[in-house]
């Protein structure tokens, strides 16, 4: 009988080493094509701030054709020899803002003659965890175009609702400067009934949307994150815009 026991106990210790190693070849195996498809869903949400897109060959394409990119620091100096996509933003986060490396999407017109959009990524905290996403800005480098949030845990139906279309359409026409100073956009407290009717609401403040009625804090978070990047930025902004 424990002979018997002494087999089953080998044979288990066996079958999870197999299934162990069967899963991390697995997961080897398929790290390329996980690596791929983060990769085109950042250049879909890039992409997402400024056109409609249809299916994931045409960002590709598009993608390919339009977008310049680059690293800049808090300066707003170029830095040689670095690639945009291959810059982990979260790890820049957790650095001090003066030591960051800031990815640039400029995205070209259809015919390549002028720079039509500026997207900048943005990182920062909201009530449960990392809020994150990217701004993009009009060619004046003023203008929000518009804007692609995401969350990692939020709450449903309050904080959560950054990602929806509801919430990121309160930024479009937004501007981040009065004057010469960066004033960037605030989202206020509470909220105004939602929908279109926040919008109208707030259609003649130039820095300040609507906010989300039981997500106060995500609302300060986004607010945060906001300043904080679009101060990152605002060295490369303000020698762009004067050279234009």
């Amino acid at each position: 009988m424990q002979q018997s026991n002494g087999y089953v106990i080998t044979y288990t210790v066996i079958l999870t080493l197999v299934c162990a190693i069967a899963l991390a070849l697995a997961s080897l195996g398929l790290k390329p094509f996980q690596d791929a498809n983060k990769e085109l869903e950042k250049k879909q949400n890039i992409l997402a701030t400024v056109m409609t897109i249809k299916n994931r060959e045409e960002v590709k394409d598009i993608y390919k054709k339009r977008v310049k990119s680059y690293v800049i620091d808090f300066n707003g100096k170029m830095l040689e020899g670095k690639v945009a996509e291959d810059i982990d933003v979260v790890a820049e986060y957790k650095k001090k803002a003066q030591e960051r490396q800031l990815p640039i999407y400029e995205i070209l017109s259809e015919d390549g003659s002028k720079s039509e959009y500026f997207v900048l990524p943005v990182y920062g905290f909201g009530l449960w965890n990392d809020i994150w996403g990217f701004v993009a800005l009009k060619g004046d480098l003023n203008t929000i175009n518009g804007v692609k949030f995401e969350h990692k845990g939020e709450t449903p139906g309050l904080g959560a609702r950054i990602a929806t279309d509801e919430i990121q359409v309160r930024y479009k026409d937004k501007k981040i400067f009065e004057g010469e100073n960066l004033a960037s956009v605030i989202m206020a407290k509470g909220e105004l009934g939602g929908g279109d009717a926040s919008v109208e609401a707030f259609k003649g403040k130039d820095h300040e949307i609507d906010g989300m009625s039981g997500a106060t804090i995500t609302g300060k978070g986004l607010t945060a994150m906001l300043k904080d990047y679009l101060g990152c930025y605002e060295k490369f902004i303000k020698a762009k815009k004067a050279k234009s």
